[in-house]
């Protein structure tokens, strides 16, 4: 890992001392971690769920951070990435603003069909105010960020923004028609970014 050009913006923007840490196949673009902090800091969010861990969760502690409120719960399917974000987060000195579970991926029904998600080692909170749906990596299954969703929507908070990166890939379109079915009154934004973006507000 090493610091990249491209996220020099965001850098500046969060008042970072040193590089930020990124993958090159596995960060997610800096536009979308420009628009997920720039939420986090104007709505200021006191419970933010993360369906996999890295970048982006370094990104959203220090908005925690800054606000001085707010923590970031991420669930990490990968050993290896789950501690390298935990010594990432320490060496930035933001690990009171967040927590990386390991959660492996295992079989769970959805609406009838078998997937491939998380199996956190401990409930998760209620009232999440912030969801960023990053995982599980699309590669692993057909509509492989389906299940965040219908799994977590008991969770949510009223006014809970949702944000699915990744959302200009086929299945990740398919993903947003489905939840906006199943969900009536659910608000729907697709954002036209490197990687695509849509963000849903729960009603």
């Amino acid at each position: 890992m090493s610091s990249s050009r491209p996220y020099r913006q965001l850098q500046e923007k969060l008042g970072f001392r040193q590089p930020l840490p990124w993958t090159e196949h596995w960060s997610a673009a800096e536009d979308f971690l420009l628009l997920i902090a720039d939420h986090c800091l104007n709505h200021q969010p006191e419970r933010i769920l993360e369906c996999s861990s890295g970048l982006s969760t370094l990104v959203l502690a220090r908005c925690c951070q800054l606000n001085g409120r707010g923590r970031v719960l991420s669930l990490e399917n990968g050993g290896e990435f789950a501690r390298a974000t935990r010594d990432n987060l320490r060496a930035l000195g933001l690990e009171d603003q967040a927590r990386v579970l390991h959660a492996p991926l295992e079989e769970q029904e959805v609406n009838g069909r078998a997937f491939q998600w998380y199996r956190p080692p401990q409930p998760l909170p209620q009232d999440i105010d912030m969801l960023v749906v990053d995982g599980p990596p699309g590669f692993l299954q057909p509509l492989s960020r389906y299940p965040a969703l219908p799994l977590l929507r008991d969770r949510l908070a009223k006014g809970c923004h949702v944000f699915l990166d990744d959302a200009a890939r086929e299945d990740e379109k398919t993903i947003a028609e489905m939840w906006r079915r199943e969900n009536p009154g659910l608000n729907h934004r697709y954002l036209d970014y490197q990687r695509g973006c849509s963000t849903f507000v729960v009603g």
